[in-house]
């Protein structure tokens, strides 16, 4: 990637890294569902004002529904349930170093549905380098009923679900869709997506009205970590395809572990930082660009 692909990718790395943190406080007083809704919901509603303000709009023949639906479901509805669920059972830190395993899972997808992305020995090595880290990472207390198995095991599973849409949203560079417009276009079908399952199952009505803090937080998550991040996504999508992109999951942790170290008063502790570190190395291999210039000259 260029340098510009790179700074896009650290910028994104910030606002999906403060999403962790964002939505560790609005599911203290929010069932994961309807953060998920809410999250989803405000993009869409500040996305398609954009697209108003300058001359554009979703809702025109041609737009490509289907595929903004099924990206809605791959990229924001699994993933963000898993995930906001997860962190009812986990730190959010300890989330975020999990979801770095997303590359690793898309090199597995990509090989299967793709011809330019095929694995091979160094990029078998590097999956093997992380699947160790995710082992050292979540640590013998994985076996007992309270260290929060299941809730490490959604995140590992959101994280399949972004591999998926990594690969999946390939498409839309050649159906000649704006990253704007596919942001845009996958959140609103997530939306709508999300809206009865959220009703039927957290039947918000029924809870409190939540307090300025969360407000505040789903205010960034929607509009910081969602709308403007997958602007970005879908950016760096078309320019440097679905691996490159999804490492950005491996800067996620450097912002999210310090900010819940920070303001959750969440510990960081030594396996996480071994775990992350060994998956650091593996997305390094896959990057294969330090391997390069440390290759003797022939």
């Amino acid at each position: 990637m260029r340098a510009r692909e790179w700074s896009l990718l650290v910028l994104l790395a910030i606002l999906w890294g403060g999403s962790f943190f964002f939505a560790k406080v609005a599911v203290a007083e929010l069932q994961p569902l309807t953060v998920v809704f809410g999250r989803v919901a405000l993009a869409a509603l500040a996305l398609n004002l954009v697209l108003v303000a300058t001359g554009r709009s979703l809702f025109r023949s041609g737009t490509p529904g289907t595929s903004y639906a099924a990206m809605g479901v791959l990229n924001n509805l699994v993933p963000f349930g898993l995930i906001f669920w997860g962190q009812t059972q986990i730190a959010s830190g300890l989330a975020a170093i999990l979801n770095a395993t997303t590359p690793l899972f898309t090199l597995v997808v990509a090989h299967f549905l793709t011809d330019d992305e095929r694995i091979g020995w160094r990029k078998v090595v590097a999956l093997l380098l992380g699947l160790c880290g995710v082992a050292t990472l979540v640590g013998p207390g994985a076996l007992t009923a309270s260290s929060g198995t299941w809730g490490q095991i959604a995140c590992l599973g959101a994280a399949l679900s972004y591999a998926f849409a990594g690969v999946y949203g390939r498409r839309f560079a050649t159906m000649g869709v704006s990253p704007i417009e596919a942001a845009a276009g996958q959140l609103t079908a997530s939306a709508v997506l999300i809206l009865p399952i959220m009703l039927a199952v957290d039947r918000p009505w029924l809870l409190g009205v939540p307090t300025s803090t969360v407000w505040a937080a789903m205010a960034g998550l929607a509009l910081l970590s969602t709308a403007l991040a997958y602007i970005l996504y879908f950016r760096i999508l078309q320019a440097a395809g679905s691996t490159n992109l999804l490492l950005v999951t491996l800067l996620i942790p450097a912002a999210a572990v310090p900010l819940g170290a920070v303001f959750l008063d969440e510990e960081m502790k030594t396996e996480q930082l071994a775990g992350m570190g060994l998956i650091g190395a593996a997305l390094v291999l896959i990057d294969g660009r330090l391997t390069g210039i440390l290759r003797p000259a022939k």
